[in-house]
């Protein structure tokens, strides 16, 4: 406690004693005059030495004031002009009028007053524009926590310049996980001897050891088809910049020997969990798989995912064992619910609605009520078609097809709800319905994208089927034989694998042609397949002249541009891109054009050597390695800057494929 307090509790005790004197005095006045008189001669001598301690202690009490008060005013004055936190005032015209030295020395300046902050720091400017708080930038290479004070014209400025180094050095120290997979060793080295498998076996195992050992990369393999990487997030960044270039120099070094092989590579980053390490890992492997294997899958903590690879096209890896296996799982499901609601994507082409029908076949032959989910306003020429035969000569089967409000109505907690021909929720007819189902089945051949329905009982992707109709019609194969695939049945599926290989010249394997004899033996009938693909003059038109404006941006890929006050149609769009592939010196075509909906819409095609996949991921879109599309806000312009800029960003990439 400081003393000139100490002496004003010793003076309130004296003003007490001469209180309780006076009291004193006063009786002894009326008793005794002479004691009284004694009495008031020490109380004048009391009283003098109380007033002679409070000056005292009032005299004490200014000079330590006046003391304090220098040595807060130094105080005030060394922080302003000596601690390393940087002062600015400035007037409204953004010139500065006055900063401590410690900002002017950050500068490498002996003062700044006068001087125009557009010329000492630009960028500072936005943030007192804008009216923000606080904002980092950098100056002369060193970062800086900017506080604004709009009312005083005030500008703080702290040096953390360390504080995100360390938060960097942390960050590039965190622990990554990678899960490294060999495709399809157990296909390849099924048939092999063994002194060929040893040789497979010390290759891939060398090269991976020697870019591990480059990258400082910790490798354990732990299976004949399996390994695990350890590494950190800066290793993790340097593999990035150059595009997992391992996938490439397996590829290529296996592909001499005759032997396929490609990898897929799951990583785990940004947790510091390893058990959720791990766990990311794995799911980010089982993500590249489900897209075909050959690349790079690497989960994000937003939820994004970021791919590298997918160069080539997936190896056919499903077999009839594991056709016949989801097939009996499909039907016990299906068994197991009351009835059956079929729901494809938004604007439903020919392989969602063949696919649809055939999976209405599946409820039908196992004894459940079934109904396909459709918008009937927004369908194609081609499904208006095919719609109005069935209504025609299948009124039962017409009967079967109903609104999403009639299938909201008819749901129970036992009803299955089969999603085809896409994986994605925003993509359904309706996404309301989906999310009040708790049984839902996903049968799709797209590659699988961060985007999924996650809470299905069954998933059928195979990325490699040319169509979800193949996969559909193999699925019927084996289902019960209680009556016979109606001729319009069968040409449905069929219809919807010749419009998703374009007549049997893209994305065609041996199981395609496999699906496609199947349906024949059951009736389908290809010339009625013409009928309902058959375009008319208006159309044929339209797309000649959308053709007309086609121009190459780099060696190969024509680009086509509709006009801004023009909508077209999304089949249109499509075929326009699907004609611009059949023309002599292109191997990749893009089609951009206003859709109905007020959306900007680009469909992407390729023979292959370009991967229009990977550059409608860049836009936000999806699809195949030959076959992708994506949609966009704003202009046309802005979308052809969009999509230059993905494949620019392609082809610098190189192997990022």
């Amino acid at each position: 406690m400081p003393s000139y307090l100490k002496k004003y509790q010793i003076l309130s005790r004296l003003y007490g004693l001469l209180a309780v004197a006076i009291l004193l005095l006063g009786v002894l006045t009326y008793y005794n005059w002479w004691a009284a008189a004694i009495g008031f001669l020490l109380f004048i001598g009391l009283f003098a030495l109380v007033l002679q301690v409070e000056l005292r202690n009032r005299r004490e009490t200014e000079e330590y004031i006046s003391t304090l008060s220098y040595r807060l005013k130094k105080v005030g004055e060394e922080a302003l002009l000596e601690m390393p936190i940087g002062i600015m005032l400035m007037n409204d015209d953004y010139y500065i009028e006055w900063t401590n030295p410690y900002l002017a020395s950050c500068f490498d300046e002996d003062s700044l007053t006068g001087r125009s902050l557009y010329d000492v720091a630009e960028a500072i400017v936005p943030l007192i524009k804008q009216e923000l708080e606080s904002e980092t930038i950098t100056l002369n290479s060193r970062k800086f926590r900017v506080v604004h004070k709009p009312e005083e014209r005030l500008l703080y400025f702290f040096d953390i310049t360390e504080q995100i180094e360390i938060e960097k050095l942390y960050e590039d120290e965190r622990t990554a996980i990678a899960v490294i997979f060999l495709d399809n060793y157990d296909d390849l080295t099924q048939g092999m001897d063994d002194q060929r498998k040893s040789s497979l076996n010390s290759m891939v195992t060398s090269l991976l050891n020697k870019w591990a050992k480059d990258n400082g990369v910790l490798l354990k393999r732990t299976s004949s088809d399996r390994f695990i990487g350890i590494f950190n997030e800066s290793i993790l960044q340097q593999l990035e910049k150059g595009k997992f270039a391992i996938l490439d120099e397996i590829r290529e070094s296996t592909s001499k020997h005759n032997v396929p092989l490609t990898l897929s590579i799951g990583v785990g980053s940004c947790v510091s969990s390893l058990p959720e390490l791990g766990s990311i890992a794995q799911s980010s492997l089982d993500l590249a798989l489900g897209r075909g294997g050959d690349q790079v899958a690497i989960k994000l903590p937003n939820g994004k995912v970021k791919f590298y690879g997918g160069k080539t096209n997936p190896m056919e890896k499903r077999t009839r064992v594991r056709a016949r296996v989801i097939s009996h799982a499909l039907k016990d499901i299906v068994l197991d619910s009351d009835k059956v609601i079929v729901m494809g994507h938004k604007s439903p082409d020919m392989d969602a609605i063949g696919s649809a029908i055939g999976i209405l076949k599946v409820a039908q032959t196992n004894d459940r009520e079934g109904y396909i989910v459709i918008d009937f306003q927004d369908i194609d020429k081609s499904v208006q078609r095919l719609v109005a035969e069935i209504k025609t000569t299948k009124p039962d089967l017409y009967g079967r097809f109903i609104t999403p409000e009639d299938a909201s109505e008819i749901i129970t907690d036992e009803t299955l709800l089969v999603i085809v021909d896409t994986h994605k929720p925003s993509m359904v007819i309706d996404e309301r319905l989906l999310n009040r189902m708790d049984q839902v089945v996903v049968i799709d051949h797209h590659r699988r994208s961060d985007e999924f329905i996650s809470h299905s009982l069954l998933v059928y992707m195979e990325p490699y089927a040319s169509s979800t109709a193949e996969l559909v019609t193999e699925l019927l194969e084996y289902q019960p034989k209680k009556s016979k695939m109606d001729m319009l049945e069968a040409t449905s599926l069929l219809a919807g694998i010749i419009v998703d290989t374009k007549s049997f010249t893209l994305r065609t394997g041996s199981r395609t042609f496999d699906a496609a004899s199947y349906l024949r033996t059951q009736g389908a009938d290809t010339v009625l397949v013409q009928k309902f693909l058959k375009e008319d003059v208006h159309t044929y038109i339209e797309r000649s002249k959308l053709i007309e404006t086609v121009s190459f941006y780099k060696e190969g890929i024509a680009i086509t541009v509709g006009e801004p006050d023009e909508s077209h149609n999304q089949v249109l769009i499509a075929q326009t891109a699907d004609t611009l592939l059949t023309m002599d010196g292109v191997v990749a075509s893009f089609v951009i054009a206003k859709r109905s909906d007020d959306v900007v819409g680009i469909s992407a095609r390729s023979l292959g050597d370009i991967n229009v996949q990977v550059i409608m991921e860049m836009i936000d879109g999806g699809g195949h390695l030959t076959n992708a599309a994506t949609q966009v806000t704003g202009s046309i312009d802005e979308a052809e800057s969009l999509l230059k800029a993905a494949i620019d960003e392609y082809l610098e990439g190189g192997k990022r494929q």
